[in-house]
């Protein structure tokens, strides 16, 4: 990043990031954004424009909405700050975000990722509505804790997000992550905390949509050289090698996603500044549980008015 003497990464969110108005001063304030949705919604068939800035929320919450929504959202900050020279040294995605993640760096077109993110969601969509599960946040153990706590659960529920020290998400059939957090508590975890998900990402329920992404990745997903290296949720590690990076995308869905470990890595690799790119602020609470350090700037970017103030401060930064 130009002027900054701070190493940035941009962090892009996944689900649970959206809500009713997203990304609708953007869209009325600059005209390229405006193009990227009328994109999307091409690719989509129905207008995203409109469930976005309209809802209703209950709509906005089912994963065939919700993933394209933060996608765009996401990209669409990122266009506008790469138009303005702003680029990061790294990225990292929450699952989904992963994609916004490879557009950064330059390995996906917009396009491209989009026709993904549209498969993705569909076939996860699909998932929830035939195999129904859940996810549940586990407080107070770590993630080698509660993997060795879950291998004797009775059912389907496993490791699926590990968040911050901490914070462990396990996901899987319903009954079997209500067992799982009665045991896990037993275990010594401080609580557990339902999330109202439309499903159990990251777990063996997504199986088909697991076998779906892989096809379309491995059949017409080709990724282009990075200019900057993405961390991957699979490895934790930083990638960029795209044929690497296209195996590991391949493996996302049916993987827990090691986003305490990314957010490590980087810390080790010198991040210092972390940027939140699209909707809310799910992510810099997660840096901020993880690394307790004096030297780290964490900061979002997710309206028109973050953006603006954004953009003057790295001029100023840019000109002193």
């Amino acid at each position: 990043m130009n002027g900054d003497v701070k190493k940035t990464a941009f962090l892009f969110p996944g689900q649970a990031s959206q809500y009713v108005g997203m990304a609708g001063e953007l869209y009325d304030g600059f005209e390229d954004v405006r193009n990227l949705f009328e994109t999307a919604s091409e690719i989509l068939k129905y207008d995203l424009a409109d469930v976005c800035f309209n809802g209703p929320e209950e709509k906005l919450k089912q994963t065939a909405y919700t993933q394209p929504a933060v996608f765009v959202h996401s990209c669409a900050v990122d266009l506008m700050l790469y138009k303005e020279g702003i680029t990061p040294r790294a990225a990292a995605g929450h699952s989904l975000g992963e994609y916004s993640a490879l557009v950064s760096s330059g390995a996906l077109d917009f396009d491209i990722a989009m026709k993904a993110v549209a498969v993705r969601s569909r076939a996860m969509q699909e998932d929830c509505d035939n195999n129904p599960g859940t996810m549940a946040a586990v407080m107070g153990l770590d993630y080698d804790d509660v993997a060795g706590t879950l291998k004797s659960a009775r059912g389907a529920v496993v490791p699926a997000n590990y968040n911050s020290p901490g914070q462990v998400v396990i996901a899987g059939e319903i009954e079997a992550v209500d067992r799982a957090c009665d045991l896990l508590k037993e275990k010594g975890a401080r609580r557990t905390v339902p999330i109202a998900v439309g499903g159990a990402y990251h777990s063996s329920l997504m199986d088909n949509s697991s076998e779906k992404m892989r096809k379309f990745i491995m059949e017409e997903l080709k990724l282009s050289p990075l200019r900057f290296p993405v961390y991957s949720n699979v490895s934790a590690g930083p990638v960029d090698d795209p044929e690497r990076f296209r195996e590991l995308l391949a493996d996302q869905i049916s993987n827990p996603v090691l986003w305490y470990p990314i957010i490590q890595n980087m810390y080790r690799d010198g991040i210092r500044r972390f940027i939140e790119i699209g909707p809310g602020k799910v992510l810099q609470g997660l840096v901020k549980r993880s690394l307790n350090f004096d030297d780290i700037e964490l900061s979002g970017i997710d309206n028109r008015e973050n953006l603006i103030d954004f953009l003057k401060e790295n001029a100023e930064v840019e000109s002193a």
